[in-house]
């Protein structure tokens, strides 16, 4: 007995070189995918130009060869209706064996397309996607990895939850890609509050951080080094009254029970505050304040924001430091020796240079160093050479992830509105300034938000009272 025409799967997929190519593009991400199936349940890739071309480019490949098959079918449609009307041809059998091809196939598809779509999706929500597949983002990225939010993915505060929040991020994202690919990206980087894109705190920050919640108040020890030849420690010691609720204090009297600030800025980083409105709807108490320079100009067609989190903690992942600061942190994790000569006031010196790129300064910064303990300390030089090459690697790790001359970004160039010490800060409202028609200003005493309880002391008394003391300095010592 002559067996059946047993053509028709192959015949289907193989008559137009669309379909063929469609086959190819399946095989080659599936073969592709098996290859790299660790890093796939693993979930991710440890260089962000492989992660892209894994959970990217091979999802692209699998479903553009998914789509080109059946378009190719469609195309050859006659030679396959002459191909089935062949006299030997067994269409109950073909149509089983088409039927489980098809079936099995499909199987296989999802599986294999759901896992890709789903690598892909969370592989675009990884700090190293977002960072480092990006070049613009080199800065945001140095910063992140040295925050307190390490941890954290950036679509937690980047991305507003939701669908419309995710079509939103994608959208940012596509035209993010495309100033990349044509190098129109701004430099610097205009920050989130500057290009006013940042998600609402509400939405993302307050998830985890109750503005609300009595925080009470917390001691602070700031510690800094003199720029003298000794590195003379000095400390200050704040109690820091943060409040909340119902308790007045930073977040009691900003974001308390029925609180509402308004205010205008003058420029997009809002670093210039003219005009501000106080509400509680509690007590039904309005207060307007306006600067000097604001008294003669009319409310109107200026953008008007309410008070949040991140217009003071608007830096809190991605906080870039300044020199003085980064060597105060450095001397204090012994990442520095406080025992070599002038470690500050030359570390602040050779940080402040002009460098052309970061491989300049690579050379130069360690190079400067060792010159300047060689000639003017080489007693010293020999004796602690290794503490030396160790600091200029500190410095050189300070201004790597500072400074960043291709971007444009510098020192200073993105403020930290937390305090008043190093940019305005809270001083943009509490300045002295801002007074109502009636000449009530903004209070700018200096307890209303701490209280000072030692400046610039060598060994302050009430760390001693507190019992703290030889524990801080056990902690600092080296």
């Amino acid at each position: 007995m002559k067996p059946a025409n047993t053509k028709p799967v192959w015949f289907l997929l193989t008559q137009h070189w669309l379909s063929l190519c469609g086959i190819g593009l399946v095989t080659t991400a599936v073969i592709s995918w098996l290859f790299v199936l660790p890093q796939q349940i693993r979930g991710h890739a440890d260089n962000p130009y492989a992660g892209i071309i894994i959970f990217l480019a091979l999802p692209a490949l699998f479903f553009a060869g998914l789509v080109l098959i059946p378009i190719g079918i469609y195309l050859s449609k006659r030679q396959l209706q002459r191909g089935l009307t062949e006299p030997t041809f067994d269409r109950k059998g073909a149509l089983r064996r088409i039927a489980w091809f098809f079936a099995i196939t499909t199987l296989i598809n999802v599986l294999i397309g759901t896992q890709l779509t789903y690598r892909a999706v969370k592989h675009m929500e990884t700090p190293q996607f977002c960072g480092a597949s990006c070049h613009a983002m080199n800065p945001e990225l140095a910063a992140y990895r040295d925050s307190p939010h390490s941890r954290v993915e950036c679509v937690e505060c980047h991305v507003a939850p939701g669908a419309e929040g995710w079509v939103s991020s994608k959208a940012n994202g596509i035209r993010q890609l495309v100033e990349t690919v044509l190098k129109t990206s701004p430099k610097p980087i205009p920050s989130g509050l500057a290009s006013n894109r940042l998600v609402p705190a509400s939405q993302t920050c307050e998830n985890c951080h109750w503005p609300q919640k009595f925080g009470g108040v917390r001691l602070r020890v700031l510690t800094k080094y003199a720029e003298d030849e000794t590195n003379t420690r000095s400390q200050t010691v704040l109690l820091m009254l943060i409040g909340g609720n119902r308790v007045a204090g930073i977040h009691g009297a900003h974001l308390g029970p029925g609180v509402q600030v308004h205010f205008v800025a003058s420029d997009p980083a809002r670093q210039t505050i003219p005009w501000v409105e106080y509400r509680n709807t509690r007590t039904g108490l309005r207060r307007e304040y306006r600067s000097q320079d604001w008294t003669s100009r009319p409310l109107q067609n200026v953008p008007l924001f309410e008070m949040q989190c991140v217009d003071c903690h608007n830096r809190p992942t991605h906080s870039f430091e300044l020199p003085e600061q980064a060597l105060d942190k450095a001397l204090v994790l012994g990442e520095i020796p406080v025992g070599l000569p002038f470690v500050k006031k030359k570390g602040i010196e050779l940080l402040k240079v002009n460098y052309a790129t970061n491989t300049e300064a690579a050379e130069k910064i360690p190079k400067e160093l060792d010159g300047f303990y060689r000639q003017n300390y080489p007693n010293l030089y020999t004796q602690r050479a290794s503490d030396i090459g160790r600091t200029a690697q500190a410095l050189l790790a300070i201004y790597n992830r500072n400074v960043f001359p291709d971007l444009k970004v510098s020192w200073g160039t993105y403020p930290n509105n937390l305090g008043h010490v190093d940019f305005p800060g809270c001083f943009r409202c509490h300045d002295g300034g801002h007074a109502t028609a009636e000449g009530e200003s903004i209070t700018g005493e200096c307890n209303s938000c701490h209280e000072t309880l030692a400046s610039d002391e060598a060994s302050p008394d009430i760390l001693k009272k507190l019992g703290i003391a030889e524990r801080i300095a056990a902690i600092q010592k080296r």
